[in-house]
């Protein structure tokens, strides 16, 4: 999204069913000393790497923010902890009155039809999903037992038949579905009322049998419920669809049609879009849009950095492509001669592009294995394929030793910039094949990768510079997924935006991708600019995402 030019652009033992009695700060004090474990090793890490941080402040205070940033890991691991439990322990005191009360007289709850089906929707559906909730801890002995005690719950057959026996009742002894919903049955003892949920699940299961009649009677009742205001995980418009689709089977089409109408109306809930859909959408030229009020402070201008000398009397065009990050890009800013003399370097050198190993943080090439759309490569620490960032090019890096030009593209980039080119990457250039492309990534380490970039001695990936060198005739935009941005090729152009704040934390919005090209044939050349030697060009900034 460029603007146009002009000269002011601005996420037991069988049958045993726990209780309470499952103690909460126990089962949170074992996780908190897992987490201790885990932090005093990551401590021990830091002080065998330097055993003598005593004799200098300077290194000490590392261990402080160090430290500080493990407090905050911590903080937030009992805080999604605490959630947790309190949802576990909301579940157990829920079943811990109705077990008591079921256990005095076990046939005589059990032969309340509605209790009956609870109990197997509750085994068989409801424990699962409790288990799911919890499993990532799999050495605690509860979820231990669980795991070994579903192979003895009730089956989806078993909730199946529970259900029909529910219907067969309805019909037989001619009741309503709201009296069979708030358990006013003849001859109760154990009074059991029916959640919208439960509803639900009885129409669905109608619906799978193709009994469009009883289908309509419990999405009704579901219905009903949720319009008295009962809080339900099932939506109001989930419901109407069944139920107008019911209506419509058994012929009552005006009626069918007003069900639909309601739907309609219905507002629709806010979904989450998946990282893949957005990128893809994006290469698509769909997706987010600017607002036009974001859109409007978007300038062009004619810029000398500052009347950087070699730029006072020819400034060149820069133009704003996107705000939030900030995204700026340079036209006219590398002739024809000079592409054909980079591509000209790079085409006997070209080799598989390399990935920064999300472990190590060292440039490798990745080993890929398509499944399911997706890449994996090979992690040298696990031995176990993991997901890769899967890039489909070839590359090649250039020195400013080896041709004037090159030296003459870096300096050019270090006047615009302002930034110290010295510590900076080599130019990389990259070509990409039939459909090659680039998933989305980050340019900088992140704090789960201590060691990226260790090797070169220079920090972190300040700022990303990139040369397009050929237009594209279909795809290959340069996208940002979290925030909606999309830049297209124009041969002669170059982007530029900072992958870090001047505080020197990661912009996490400046997680980008290469899409992939459709039509065409895409070279294209970066420079990626590290921290060290940027300590006066771009002086550091007290507030974390200044």
């Amino acid at each position: 999204m460029g603007a146009v030019f002009n000269i002011q652009y601005s996420s037991q033992s069988k049958g045993y069913i726990p209780t309470p009695s499952l103690s909460v700060s126990l089962f949170l004090r074992m996780k908190l000393q897992c987490w201790y474990f885990v932090l005093l090793s990551c401590l021990l890490q830091c002080l065998s790497a330097h055993n003598d941080f005593f004799t200098s402040i300077g290194q000490m205070t590392d261990l402080l923010y160090t430290e500080k940033d493990l407090v905050t890991s911590l903080k937030d691991y009992i805080k999604a902890e605490e959630n947790k439990l309190q949802q576990v322990k909301q579940w157990a005191d829920k079943l811990d009155s109705l077990t008591r009360t079921a256990t005095q007289d076990p046939e005589g709850f059990l032969g309340h039809p509605v209790n009956a089906f609870k109990l197997m929707k509750r085994l068989n559906t409801e424990w699962g999903d409790l288990e799911s909730l919890v499993l990532r801890d799999t050495t605690d002995g509860f979820i231990s037992n669980l795991t070994i005690q579903r192979q003895y719950f009730p089956t989806d057959e078993d909730q199946t038949g529970a259900a029909k026996a529910l219907l067969r009742l309805q019909d037989t002894y001619r009741l309503d579905a709201n009296t069979i919903s708030t358990g006013d049955l003849p001859g109760v003892t154990y009074k059991s009322s029916m959640t919208v949920e439960d509803c639900y699940e009885l129409g669905k299961i109608a619906y799978s049998d193709v009994d469009y009649y009883h289908t309509e009677l419990w999405m009704a009742q579901a219905l009903r419920q949720l319009d008295q205001g009962e809080e339900s995980s099932i939506d109001k418009v989930t419901v109407l669809d069944y139920l107008s689709y019911a209506i419509y089977q058994q012929g009552e089409i005006e009626r069918a049609l007003e069900y639909t109408r309601r739907l309609l109306k219905q507002p629709k809930k806010k979904e989450t879009i998946p990282e893949r859909k957005k990128y893809e959408m994006l290469c698509r030229g769909e997706g987010i849009k600017m607002t036009p009020r974001r859109q409007s402070r978007l300038f062009c201008r004619y810029y000398d950095n500052n009347r950087n000398p070699q730029y006072i009397l020819a400034p060149v065009k820069q133009e704003d492509e996107w705000d939030r990050p900030y995204i700026v890009r340079y036209l006219d800013i590398i002739s024809s001669s000079e592409i054909e003399k980079v591509k000209q370097l790079a085409k006997p050198r070209l080799r598989r592009a390399t990935i920064s190993n999300p472990v190590t943080g060292v440039l490798e090439t990745a080993s890929y294995r398509i499944s399911k759309r997706r890449a994996t490569v090979h992690d040298p620490q696990t031995g176990k394929l993991t997901t890769a960032q899967y890039r489909v090019s070839k590359s090649a890096w250039l020195t400013a030793y080896e041709h004037p030009v090159i030296e003459r593209i870096n300096q050019r980039i270090e006047d615009l910039t302002g930034l110290e080119m010295d510590t900076a990457e080599e130019l990389q250039v990259a070509n990409y094949g039939v459909g090659g492309q680039y998933e989305p990534h980050f340019d900088f380490g992140r704090k789960d990768e201590p060691d990226a970039f260790k090797e070169l001695g220079t920090g972190n990936r300040i700022a990303t510079w990139l040369f397009y060198m050929s237009d594209v005739s279909a795809g290959g935009a340069t996208v940002f997924p979290d925030v909606g941005a999309a830049v297209w090729p124009r041969k002669g152009t170059a982007v530029f935006w900072y992958n870090l704040f001047a505080s020197g934390e990661g912009d996490y919005s400046t997680r980008h991708a290469a899409c992939p090209v459709l039509v065409g044939n895409k070279w294209v050349s970066n420079k990626w600019i590290h921290e060290r030697g940027q300590e006066w060009r771009r002086p550091c900034g007290l507030k974390e995402t200044e």
